[in-house]
């Protein structure tokens, strides 16, 4: 008698955010995240992705970023140490400002893109993408835990963080708290009580090309859900929604914004990755410079990030190839979609410098039909600022 061993694929157990409850009452479509349970659409009365995407367009959105990593830098080391690691020039920072960065590779791609915080001389939050915080975490314990006077600390899960994003988002917000919010300037932030929980950490910063604000509050259910609550109900009278991934996604493309594992990897380096605006190559010595340098000094990148727009009926996707006219291959679709707002069909492509300089059209295979498209200028969308 023959016995036959069994075996079972146990499905991982994903984790969840504060919010998890909310998001299932509201009977969000829920995917697997990087390893989180997190929404991608809300199927409300007139809603869904393109209905969110509108909102944050013309009115106000919230979305349930908890999923965010945070990792917090103090010491008298901490400048030295964040400097080192990271390719902006954090010696810039002021208290309660903030910048755009990213952790690079010694041969000057992405370990991923990051937001900088100076809390203080000698303090630094590090907000990192979800699906790579572990990996982050480990990476930067390895290349500035050995710095002197230095402590590290993951504190992801200490924090929700919610963002509220669209031209309505200063009203809606500015009705719970006394903090005068028009103050804050872009890509600073401050604290102050927010629908009576104190010591809210208020940014104005986010990931959709509009105004508005991610606050950073303690990650209990209870807390979090008032803070929900309350956002929903303030913006209320501006038509505010529940935003998913999906709605994040393309607004995110509309504004040109990458996305680590699509226009941004460690396959891609900062100069074909369109993010030398945020190089800072004469601050002196940090990981990935002397790889640059010499992508520099040898004329600049082989390849670039490019604007595609869909001029015949088709989808660009991503994953799918960009041709020549002549149909040779000579790139790839890192990120495609319909743009909602702008009302056609949308992609970021890398292709050889030579085409991104000179402009021309491209054909883009979707599924087997060669489907032309037109280069044009990121981002897609500029918000027109008040």
């Amino acid at each position: 008698m023959t016995t036959q061993e069994q075996t079972t694929s146990v499905a991982p157990v994903l984790k969840k955010t504060a919010l998890n409850a909310i998001h299932r009452a509201l009977k969000a479509k829920m995917v697997d995240f990087g390893g989180w349970d997190m929404p991608v659409e809300y199927p409300c009365p007139g809603g869904g992705l393109i209905a969110e995407h509108l909102a944050v367009r013309t009115g106000v959105g919230l979305f349930d970023v908890s999923h965010m990593g945070e990792i917090q830098f103090r010491g008298p080391g901490a400048l030295a140490a964040v400097q080192h690691i990271t390719m902006n020039d954090a010696s810039r920072l002021r208290d309660g400002q903030a910048h755009y960065s990213a952790l690079l590779t010694p041969e000057g791609t992405f370990v991923d893109d990051i937001l900088v915080h100076r809390l203080s001389p000698n303090d630094y939050l590090l907000v990192v993408n979800a699906g790579t915080k572990d990996k982050d975490y480990a990476w930067i314990r390895q290349q500035a835990g050995g710095f002197p006077s230095i402590h590290l600390a993951d504190y992801s899960s200490y924090y929700s963080q919610l963002a509220l994003q669209g031209p309505r988002a200063l009203e809606t917000l500015q009705k719970l708290t006394k903090v005068d919010l028009s103050a804050i300037k872009n890509y600073w932030f401050t604290w102050g009580a927010v629908a009576g929980v104190p010591n809210v950490m208020i940014a104005r910063t986010g990931y959709s090309g509009e105004d508005g604000f991610e606050v950073y509050i303690p990650s209990d259910v209870a807390t979090s859900e008032k803070m929900w609550n309350a956002l929903m109900e303030a913006g209320g009278e501006f038509g505010i929604r529940p935003c998913g991934l999906g709605a994040r996604n393309t607004l995110r493309l509309e504004a040109g914004m990458p996305l680590y594992g699509h226009e941004i990897s460690d396959a891609i380096n900062v100069f074909e990755g369109g993010l030398a605006r945020w190089l800072k190559l004469d601050k002196g010595e940090f990981i990935g410079r002397e790889a640059l340098l010499a992508v520099q000094a040898a004329g600049g990148p082989g390849r670039k990030i490019v604007g595609l727009e869909m001029v015949e009926r088709g989808i660009g996707r991503d994953g799918y190839a960009v041709l020549s006219l002549d149909g040779e291959q000579i790139g790839v679709v890192t990120s495609g979609s319909p743009a909602p707002f702008l009302k056609t069909n949308i992609a970021m492509a890398l292709v050889p410098a030579a085409v991104a300089a000179g402009g021309e059209d491209v054909l883009v295979d979707v599924r087997g039909n060669k489907v032309r498209a037109k280069q044009v200028a990121l981002p897609f969308y500029k918000r027109v600022k008040k």
